[in-house]
């Protein structure tokens, strides 16, 4: 698999994104690693970096402020679509888990995922996927086995 483009498709709102200014670092069958600058400014953070997992159903980002210092590690729950021409979609099925600095997780977004599950915006293989994957990540983290996922992003110096 060799990816050259990278989509972010949002449910809540409807929106999908071609990521133009990604760096792709690495890749291989099983993920992607990029490194990024916002899209939009925000005040408490301005770069990161992602891991793109394929098999787990997950983006693992590291969040930095402007200085350098790490704001949180942010983990998506997604879904991957793969097209002919090297582009990939990751879909955001809005359950999210936030790792901050101190050990505190915050798990997010559910509401946002009921609210697309009831207004049919997402199918209830991709509410089963989401759960399922939700569930994983939580179970890594509680058994701190978080470090596995950090990992890639951190092997690399992202």
């Amino acid at each position: 698999m060799n990816i050259s483009k990278i989509y972010r498709k949002r449910l809540i709102p409807a929106e999908c994104l071609f990521l133009k200014d990604d760096i792709i670092v690495e890749q291989n069958d099983e993920f992607v690693l990029t490194k990024w600058k916002t899209l939009h400014p925000k005040p408490n953070f301005s770069h990161g970096c992602s891991c793109y997992l394929f098999n787990e159903g997950i983006k693992v980002s590291k969040i930095y402020r402007e200085d350098g210092s790490l704001v949180y590690w942010y983990c998506d729950i997604v879904d991957y679509d793969f097209d002919e021409e090297g582009g990939m979609t990751a879909t955001d099925l809005l359950a999210d888990v936030i790792l901050y600095p101190d050990g505190h997780v915050e798990v997010v977004d559910l509401d946002e995922l009921a609210e697309a599950y009831e207004k049919d915006l997402i199918t209830k293989r991709q509410m089963t996927r989401c759960l399922c994957n939700l569930n994983q990540l939580l179970s890594k983290i509680y058994r701190d086995k978080f470090d596995r996922l950090q990992a890639y992003l951190n092997s690399k110096g992202l």
